[in-house]
């Protein structure tokens, strides 16, 4: 395994970032592992010398965040990994349970910590953007957190070149702590980031993480036109078919099975070397309810594709509508 640092931080990570979303309560999602199903995958991702994992509040209502922490305290020591969370979404029914304001953010990240069972994590992430909550009560919030030792660093997720641009200024300019990396919806079905968000994120020095680098598995050359995929994950996520299934899609995929039959690859692999090889990318958010899914990402990890292999996979796409915030 590869490692790089986080953006312009010196905070070293793995080329992969394993999504701990899949591991928590099936009664929430039907194709999310218990925690016991769980174990073989964070220790295989261990072994393989993944140090980075991603998980947030909402996940499974805490089950994920409590299965990351037991299982990685079984496993290793704190101080070799890095643990990130995410902080938006509703986590409880009152009218305060959700969003970025002062007094959700300082109660979600004690909560957190407390599933968790550790003293911080390393990555603070806001899961998406607030409409209601002013940026200046949001970021000086985050920066509170990282004063107070509960987390050293801070990161965003999908929204619009805008926000995060506005963002990073209040900081700035108020002396707060900034955002260092975005956790952005970018696939080769999904590339409306490289219009505005990633040119900034790079200009900015901004670590890239990727989720969906599969887009939800589509990149994988399984799904049809008329059926969607035989996988539970494939036959319950409607997200999915909302959001890609455009004949252009499937132009794409049809590209990527070609070339990965011509290299001895899988779909899967191509796909997320495809990633792998753009600029600016630190590590992508991998999903795995199957070992060999886990055993493909990190081979993935070493396939090198030309310029021209990168344009023929590129080719087919056609603009899509903004997704995923």
């Amino acid at each position: 395994m590869n490692y790089v640092t986080l953006g312009k931080t010196g905070l070293k990570i793995s080329r992969l970032c394993l999504g701990m979303m899949s591991y928590g309560s099936p009664a929430w999602r039907d194709w999310v592992l218990s925690a016991e199903d769980a174990l073989p995958f964070v220790e295989r991702a261990l072994e393989m010398g993944i140090n980075f994992f991603d998980t947030a509040n909402v996940y499974s209502l805490g089950v994920s965040e409590e299965i990351t922490g037991r299982t990685l305290r079984a496993l290793t020591q704190r101080d070799e990994i890095v643990v990130a969370t995410k902080v938006h979404g509703k986590i409880r029914e009152d009218p305060n349970g959700r969003g970025l304001s002062r007094k959700h953010i300082l109660n979600a990240i004690d909560d957190s910590l407390r599933r968790l069972g550790m003293d911080y994590v390393d990555l603070y992430q806001i899961h998406r953007w607030d409409q209601e909550t002013p940026i200046e009560e949001t970021m000086e919030a985050l920066h509170d957190i990282v004063r107070a030792g509960k987390a050293r660093y801070i990161g965003a997720s999908s929204m619009y070149a805008w926000q995060f641009a506005k963002a990073q200024y209040v900081a700035e300019k108020n002396g707060w702590t900034k955002f260092v990396s975005m956790q952005n919806h970018y696939n080769l079905v999904y590339r409306e980031e490289e219009r505005e968000m990633i040119p900034l994120c790079r200009d900015m020095g901004v670590g890239l993480i990727p989720w969906s680098p599969l887009a939800r598995g589509f990149l994988a050359g399984n799904r049809t036109r008329d059926k969607g995929g035989e996988t539970t994950r494939a036959k319950s996520d409607p997200f999915a078919q909302e959001m890609y299934y455009q004949d252009a899609d499937f132009q794409v995929v049809e590209r990527v099975s070609e070339l990965a039959a011509r290299m001895g690859y899988k779909p899967a692999q191509v796909a997320l070397a495809w990633l792998l090889n753009k600029p600016g990318i630190d590590a992508p958010i991998i999903g795995a309810t199957k070992m060999y899914q886990l055993e493909d990402a990190n081979i993935a990890t070493t396939i090198k594709l030309s310029r021209e292999e990168m344009n023929y996979l590129e080719e087919p796409y056609v603009p899509h509508p903004i997704l995923g915030h």
